[in-house]
């Protein structure tokens, strides 16, 4: 049964008929009823499935942290979602029939929030990472924006990351891993702010 929305002539969400409505992020959506394919997927479509099959398995890890580094991306588009469609159109390239993530084009956090100058990190021992930036304020900075480390095994899928580590003004925040299975690890960093309504570009930091 459908739920009418501001009356008879206002959108609705539910099923009416062969009809779906839905609502999302103030828009309302209408899908006509499921039909079954009868033709054999093409090359072609097999290799856009592929795509969104390998992009989603990759970001699978991050969705805590991209939830919080792609929200309010568009109107329409933030979280998981938006980090998707940014990794499916500017961080893959096909390499003889396969899909391939390019980490160092993936960004895992987007938004006009500044990030500091001099950034960089250093392995400081098995399984542990100094993020480390300039902590003197060059503008309209918060001090206490939080640092947003992560450091992803791609290889075994495993993530280890932080959306409110060490304030700005602190200058540095050691990331600690896994210090029984060493492996090799893509690190980023961006910032969010203090309130928690923005948030930075990510920086990608190498493996």
């Amino acid at each position: 049964m459908g739920k009418l929305i501001n009356g008879i002539n206002g959108p609705f969400i539910g099923k009416v008929g062969s009809i779906i409505g839905s609502h999302r992020k103030g828009k309302a959506y209408v899908k006509g009823p499921y039909k079954r394919r009868t033709k054999n997927i093409s090359a072609k479509e097999q290799l856009n499935r592929d795509k969104f099959g390998v992009a989603q398995a990759w970001l699978r890890p991050l969705v805590g942290y991209v939830r919080a580094g792609f929200k309010n991306y568009s109107e329409t588009s933030e979280g998981f979602v938006a980090a998707k469609s940014y990794l499916l159109r500017e961080a893959m390239v096909l390499e003889e029939g396969v899909w391939r993530v390019l980490p160092e084009k993936v960004k895992v956090s987007s938004g006009k929030l500044p990030l500091p100058q001099g950034i960089t990190v250093t392995q400081t021992s098995v399984g542990e990472f100094l993020f480390s930036w300039d902590h003197k304020r060059k503008g309209n900075e918060h001090p206490y924006d939080f640092a947003m480390p992560m450091a992803y095994d791609v290889e075994r899928g495993f993530a280890m990351f932080f959306d409110t580590g060490a304030f700005r003004a602190t200058g540095s925040f050691s990331l600690e891993v896994d210090k029984v299975r060493p492996g090799t690890y893509q690190l980023y960093l961006a910032f969010s702010a203090a309130d928690r309504l923005s948030q930075s570009d990510s920086v990608y930091l190498g493996s």
